[in-house]
């Protein structure tokens, strides 16, 4: 016999989540289950319901999402010890579902979104950081030696050069430029 239902559990955290449990158990012994407890199954069922409550209320949110397993065989020994007098045998538990309120999913997704952007902003930053010390490096060496100047000069000609546009270029020795810079 199998029993299932959606209980709403306030999880040690404070948060308050419908979770979806089946309980499989079995009358191995019909004379006790009659002597020894009013209703078996009715009972076996209510017994579960606190189970699940009381276990669940013990773990944080977190917990409940990623322990299920181990959740369900706390529960089901709990429960097969406490059933034992009935003449009750609880074969498994299995916790099915847990829901979240959808207010709480929504904020956990905006807070997950919110800790998306600011990892992408700290990317972003070192990426500028290193691009800014490329180019200060690239402005020593350049600056350290003028036929270093006179070459990238020429590279930038011969990159414009090789697009097909009707630019016109009048390459200016940089001596020139520099004597005009010099005077000012």
């Amino acid at each position: 016999m199998s029993d299932s239902g959606s209980n709403l559990v306030l999880t040690k955290d404070s948060v308050t989540v419908a979770v979806d449990a089946v309980v499989y158990y079995r009358i191995y012994n019909p004379v006790i289950a009659v002597t020894n407890v009013e209703d078996a199954d009715r009972s076996t069922r209510l017994l579960a319901a606190t189970t699940l409550r009381n276990v669940l209320g013990t773990k944080n949110l977190s917990e409940i999402l990623s322990e299920r397993e181990s959740i369900s065989n706390m529960m089901q020994e709990s429960l097969d010890d406490a059933t034992d007098p009935w003449g009750v045998k609880v074969e498994r538990v299995e916790v099915k579902d847990v829901r979240l309120p959808v207010q709480l999913q929504r904020a956990m997704a905006a807070e997950a979104e919110a800790a998306r952007e600011a990892r992408a902003k700290v990317i972003a930053a070192e990426g500028e950081q290193k691009a800014s010390r490329a180019l200060k490096e690239a402005a020593d060496v350049i600056n350290e030696s003028p036929f270093a100047l006179q070459l990238r000069y020429l590279q930038t000609l011969n990159t414009i050069s090789a697009e097909k546009n009707s630019t016109i270029i009048f390459p200016l020795p940089l001596e020139i430029l520099a004597h005009f810079m010099h005077k000012s």
